[in-house]
Order: C-alpha cells, then sequence, then structure tokens
C-alpha cells in the first residue's frame, strides 16, 4: 500500500515556473513506478510524465524539453520540475504510482493516487 500527497501547485504567469513534489508513505517506495497526471475541468485525466524505479523516464510531446521528472528515494519524493508554463497546462494535477513498469499512459493502469494540486497559469 502507497499514499501519495502532492503539494507545489499554485497561480503564475506564462512563462514561468513550478516544482511539484509528490510524498510517498511505505518502505518499499523505490520498488513503484511513479507518473504524473493532470485533469482541466471537463476534459479526461491525461498521461503527463512517469519515471520507473531505475529513473527511466516517460514524458507526454506537449511537455516535452520544458517539464523533468525526477526522484529522490531517500526522501521517498518524486518530483516535476515544470517550466516555460503555457495556459494551456492549467489543470489539477494528480501523482499516481504502480508497482512494474511505468510506460502504461493510461491512467486506469495506475494503481494508486494523491488528491491532486492546482495549477493555473495566467496569460
Amino acid at each position: 500500500q502507497v499514499q501519495l500527497v502532492e503539494s507545489g501547485g499554485g497561480l503564475v504567469q506564462t512563462g514561468g515556473s513550478l516544482r511539484l513534489s509528490c510524498a510517498a508513505s511505505g518502505s518499499t517506495f523505490s520498488t513503484y513506478a511513479v507518473a504524473w497526471f493532470r485533469q482541466a475541468p471537463m476534459k479526461e485525466r491525461e498521461f503527463v510524465a512517469a519515471i520507473s524505479k531505475i529513473a527511466v523516464t516517460y514524458y507526454v510531446d506537449s511537455v516535452k524539453g520544458r517539464f523533468t521528472i525526477s526522484r529522490d528515494n531517500a526522501k521517498n519524493t518524486v518530483y516535476l520540475q515544470m517550466n516555460s508554463l503555457k495556459p494551456e497546462d492549467t489543470a489539477v494535477y494528480y501523482c499516481a504510482a504502480r508497482p512494474g513498469g511505468a510506460y502504461f499512459r493510461s491512467y486506469r493502469e495506475w494503481n494508486y493516487w494523491g488528491r491532486g494540486t492546482q495549477v493555473t497559469v495566467s496569460s
């Protein structure tokens, strides 16, 4: 069982940066893949980025070169550094975890979820 808590969301202007954190409980966190998803109003939850237990990373095309996912297993924390933010990045961002592979882009494949943190990018 893994419990996840997101933090770091907020309001930022276009072109600004934010760093999201996902803090996890459980001593086996280092064996889990972790992902970030986002959901805008009236839209389906969308894959953003994922990181495997050996730090292989995956990104949706729309954030490549702007977002970076990383993990610190000693702190049981995964980060999402978001640079050059755009209004279309506005959404609630969720952290998710699963045992096994990180390459699953459907939210249905991820077992554990946090409650989300709001990111708003003003134009």
